[in-house]
């Protein structure tokens, strides 16, 4: 989703980029799309469903491990804990949106997707990739509270509200995917079929019509302002606080313990953040689509893959509640 946002501010620059979007072929009645192949080699097809295959596999063994952990071990109830629990969630269903069209595409040889399978791909894309937007800055509010305000952190951080944030983080991204769907509706025509990309990007297929694009920026500038500057801004002043708390502290180690509480999430924030800016970037510098699209496999397969790994090995508790899970299964 991130990338997405890149790219509304980047439209202008595709369209001078790739001479297809260039002139108009005003294509009514359109079917199905196009989507991009990551490689014509037919050697390496197979190496490259292996690949996508196993990365999928351990991205959701992993989350539902995270998500199996937390609900079986009461000591994880915890509003930490069930943000997590619903991030893993919202990583299953980011990854699961494209991955497995991806895999039967190198299978079959085909890059064909249906109209109605593109809008369904591009709703669930935005839906869970703005939801993970949303909860990673809920979660350095969670974070803020406990460290700068350890004290109130249980009545702060009460059920109601997690469960509120939650729910307001679903609905807002909803919102936002439907309306993605409702522009795209809209289109009487399109530019070409082709997408340049292995999944149906939302900021692609805006770029594709070419009918009046006044209604296309009034979509995507909402979508910025919600789901870019505003959890940007929330985690950067989070962490601003967090930080000068931390600072306040006189011992090494007690500034060590208290910024290991935050440290995974500080780490996949860095991580979400930072592969959506090296996929803007790549995309920026590469004259070729093909590059910014493996480019893009690090932020729609890896990252996801990676949050599990982050929260396991860097936090104690669980570490102990996977352990209890695993006896309770042998």
């Amino acid at each position: 989703m991130l990338v997405y946002l890149f790219h509304i501010f980047h439209l202008p620059f595709l369209i001078k980029r790739f001479p297809s979007y260039t002139e108009p072929q005003n294509l009514t009645g359109v079917s199905e799309f196009l989507l991009l192949e990551l490689s014509d080699d037919p050697e390496l097809q197979p190496v490259l469903a292996g690949l996508f295959l196993s990365m999928y596999l351990v991205t959701v063994l992993g989350n539902l491990l995270i998500i199996l952990a937390v609900g079986s071990d009461s000591h994880l109830h915890t509003p930490m804990y069930f943000f997590l629990s619903n991030l893993s969630l919202a990583d299953i269903g980011f990854t699961s949106t494209t991955i497995p069209k991806t895999i039967v595409d190198i299978q079959t040889h085909s890059s064909v997707i249906a109209y109605v399978g593109c809008l369904t791909q591009m709703s669930l894309f935005t839906l869970f990739g703005c939801m993970e937007d949303m909860l990673l800055a809920v979660m350095a509010y969670d974070r803020f509270v406990a460290i700068c305000h350890p004290l109130h952190y249980p009545v702060i951080m009460n059920p109601r509200l997690c469960g509120f944030s939650v729910l307001v983080s679903f609905l807002l991204s909803l919102v936002e995917s439907q309306l993605h769907n409702f522009t795209v509706l809209q289109f009487t025509c399109f530019k070409d079929v082709d997408i340049s990309s292995f999944f149906c990007d939302p900021s692609q297929l805006l770029s594709l019509a070419c009918s009046d694009t006044f209604l296309n920026n009034i979509v995507m500038y909402f979508g910025a302002s919600i789901f870019g500057f505003l959890p940007i801004s929330g985690v950067l002043y989070s962490y601003y606080k967090i930080i000068s708390s931390i600072l306040r502290v006189a011992s090494l180690a007690g500034r060590y313990k208290v910024f290991s509480t935050c440290g995974s999430h500080l780490t996949v924030v860095c991580l979400f953040y930072g592969t959506g800016l090296g996929v803007y970037l790549s995309s920026a510098v590469s004259p070729s689509p093909r590059k910014g699209a493996v480019a893009s496999v690090m932020y729609t397969v890896v990252t996801p893959m990676l949050n599990p790994f982050i929260y396991s090995l860097r936090n104690g508790d669980i570490k102990k509640a996977l352990w209890k899970l695993q006896n309770r299964t042998v």
